[in-house]
């Protein structure tokens, strides 16, 4: 089973202005929507549209809480949220001349429920994946992630892991089965500019060194790098119109997750995490399978020789 983990859920209003938003002053829209939000989530929605099960696990609480249950129930996506006193937050999604982003904090999570979602870890099988993605809220922890991951590896599960710093440094000597920082975080997690291809795939390279078994590292409209122990590959899709920015990575991450359980393949999974992720890219919301076909077989991978 693949389990999904989203400590900072929330919904994801987006909306859709007509003219520049000014500052100070009343500015109006009439399209907007909103979604369940949060990269864990992003993940279980692109592996439902796959048809490939998922449990989506985290915190929720309040009304914004039960809309994203009842909106992933709805989907027929599994999930097991333990329940805060605290609202989920709501994060603003600009999508004006250029996209902008306003996210809440997050809620407090006291330690009887963090006990109650390690207890869950707990139950982990052999076989299972858990996708560990995105930031989480200010009460839990520092090392909050690396005590679930202590929890994955005693139940000899493998798990993904899609954030930044210090938490996904801290995480590589358990041997992720997969990291995806994109150019920007690399160059933020390494204090440097990457304006060369060899320098992006050399830090690539550092994070394999020290425990990643596959490093996905994401261009945005230069494709992406896939670093493996074997070689590394560059993949691209054809191009098409930018739309969605958002959940782009996490989509990404979900068909490179559900295609390697299935076949193992590390190859494979990177040309359709490229589709799932561009899909997404070129749509409002997160992508759909057809779409995701449609770009699957017009994903080019090429070995780099070094």
């Amino acid at each position: 089973m693949i389990y999904t983990l989203t400590l900072n859920p929330s919904i994801d209003y987006v909306i859709y202005p007509e003219n520049p938003i000014q500052i100070g002053k009343l500015n109006r829209f009439e399209k907007s929507d909103k979604y369940p939000g949060g990269k864990g989530i992003n993940v279980s929605r692109i592996l439902n549209e796959l048809s490939i099960q998922s449990v989506a696990l985290g915190f929720v609480g309040g009304f914004t809480g039960k809309f994203i249950v009842d909106q992933l129930n709805q989907s027929g996506i599994s999930n097991r949220f333990i329940t805060i006193d605290e609202d989920t937050r709501m994060n603003v999604k600009l999508k004006g001349t250029a996209e902008t982003e306003i996210n809440g904090a997050g809620p407090y999570i006291n330690t009887d429920k963090q006990e109650e979602l390690l207890q869950q870890f707990k139950e982990l099988e052999e076989d299972d994946i858990v996708v560990l993605a995105g930031s989480k809220p200010s009460s839990l922890p520092e090392d909050f992630y690396q005590t679930l991951i202590a929890c994955i590896e005693e139940r000899g599960a493998a798990f993904a892991i899609d954030t930044t710093g210090d938490e996904l440094i801290n995480a590589l000597s358990y041997r992720p089965l997969l990291v995806k920082p994109n150019k920007e975080e690399l160059e933020k997690l390494y204090s440097t500019v990457l304006s060369e291809d060899k320098d992006i795939v050399q830090c690539g390279k550092d994070l394999l060194s020290k425990g990643a078994e596959h490093v996905i590292i994401s261009m945005g409209k230069d494709g992406a790098f896939l670093i493996t122990a074997e070689a590394v590959y560059h993949g691209q899709t054809e191009p098409g119109k930018l739309v969605n920015s958002v959940g782009a990575g996490d989509s990404m991450v979900a068909g490179f997750i559900g295609k390697f359980q299935e076949t193992g393949n590390p190859i494979e999974s990177f040309q359709y995490s490229l589709a799932c992720g561009s899909a997404t890219a070129f749509s409002d919301d997160l992508a759909s399978l057809k779409d995701i076909e449609n770009l699957a077989n017009k994903v080019s991978v090429i070995q780099l020789i070094d």
